[in-house]
């Protein structure tokens, strides 16, 4: 796999190629004011007891929410607890000031309101800090593996590599980490919990402010592709190459003799690396509300504010409904990971017996294992369309590319 590292209107944008055909696209938009991951040390301003939440001043501009049950708290035995079981006034009070993580981004728009539910990023008091291998989550007390790798082979292998952290408590094994020697793990360990350590020295006073930002495009196109081996990391400029260099000399050092600077003579233009690669093609694609299947069916996506619908049509295809049926749930699950479509998804495939929607149940549950953001596949209703569910991190990429052109 090659990571393409580009800039355009000071966003960043990070692309990984595998076999010259995109399989991911990350971009840090100039307008998002509150980035996905980022911690602040954050004033509560407004108790709303009717959405049981309240509305914090993150860092003098943005204002965030965090819900009764994103507060964490010690109990008079020392035991963490979560909120919840109380309504939220009696945990936070105006004033209070707390250390709290974005859960979601925000990009601004000239319509956004200071106390409004939808127009605020969500924030919580369940804080974590993100590696290459491990997640280090301050308020666990045990270690474990992340309740999305599947496999019982897989999950045992794991489970024996997290109980090994000697004297390390609080840590989530990746997927990532199935093949290697606990001496890494350690390592990564021992750096995550020194971040955090150095993190919390800045939780004091009573003015709102931003400890930390979340990870850029180019640290979650590496943090999510950890899986897959990386042949390339190529760059245009010196900033990105030192960018990238100090992520990969803290959690990849077996990355670092694959960064590679590229030299074009028209490496000032616009995207110059990404028209050199021949990838601006593939990503206008993503824009267009149909996808073309590689044998004539195709694809109709239309997102609309309650859900996602996806049609599948014969087109010129020839084969039967199920083979058509099969290329169109590969590339689903392809384009709702690259378009990054979240929330309720209906997919309308084409005609299926009661065995052909089994089969294509597990094709979509094994194309979206490898999503790195949580994916359900709830099965077909009752006039044969499929419920999927996504739960995304970050803003869709319509959303993300909102007034860049290209």
């Amino acid at each position: 796999m090659d990571i393409l590292i580009e800039e355009y209107k000071e966003n960043i944008w990070a692309v990984a190629l595998e076999d010259a055909r995109l399989e991911g696209v990350e971009i840090d938009p100039v307008n998002e004011t509150v980035r996905y991951g980022s911690i602040y040390y954050a004033k509560v301003e407004c108790i709303d007891t009717s959405l049981d939440a309240a509305f914090v001043n993150l860092d003098g501009d943005n204002t965030g929410i965090i819900y009764n049950k994103d507060i964490r708290y010690t109990d008079e035995d020392g035991k963490l607890c979560k909120g919840g079981n109380e309504p939220i006034g009696k945990r936070l009070h105006l004033g209070d000031m707390i250390a709290v993580q974005a859960k979601s981004a925000h990009i601004t728009s000239e319509n956004d309101l200071w106390f409004d539910e939808g127009k605020n990023a969500r924030v919580s008091m369940d804080i974590t800090i993100a590696g290459r291998y491990l997640i280090y989550c301050p308020t666990l007390r045990t270690n474990r593996i992340s309740r999305r790798i599947r496999g019982k082979d897989l999950r045992k292998r794991l489970d024996d590599m997290v109980h090994s952290l000697e004297n390390l408590q609080g840590f989530i094994l990746r997927s990532s980490a199935a093949n290697l020697q606990t001496d890494i793990l350690e390592r990564e360990a021992h750096i995550l919990k020194g971040i955090w350590n150095e993190l919390s020295d800045h939780f004091k006073g009573n003015g709102p402010a931003l400890v930390a930002m979340g990870p850029d495009s180019i640290q979650r196109i590496l943090g999510d592709k950890a899986n897959n081996p990386i042949d390339r990391i190529e760059v245009v400029t010196m900033d990105h190459y030192s960018q990238i260099e100090n992520w990969c000399s803290i959690f990849a050092p077996d990355l670092m003799t694959k960064i590679m600077p590229i030299e074009l003579d028209n490496a000032s233009q616009d995207l110059a690396l990404l028209e050199y690669r021949d990838v601006l093609g593939q990503i206008e694609t993503l824009f267009h509300g149909y996808v073309m299947l590689i044998n004539g069916g195709n694809l109709i996506i239309q997102e609309t504010a309650a859900l996602t619908a996806i049609d599948v049509n014969k087109g010129s295809d020839k084969r039967s409904y199920l083979a058509i049926n099969i290329d169109a749930a590969k590339e689903v699950a392809r384009q709702i990971r690259l378009r990054n479509i979240g929330g309720i998804i209906i997919i309308d495939f084409l005609k299926t017996s009661k065995k052909d929607m089994d089969k294509l149940f597990k094709i979509l549950d094994n194309e979206t294992y490898s999503d790195p953001c949580t994916v359900q596949i709830h099965g077909f209703t009752k006039l044969g369309l499929m419920e999927v569910t996504r739960k995304r991190r970050t803003p869709s990429l319509n959303k993300r590319f909102d007034g860049i052109a290209f």
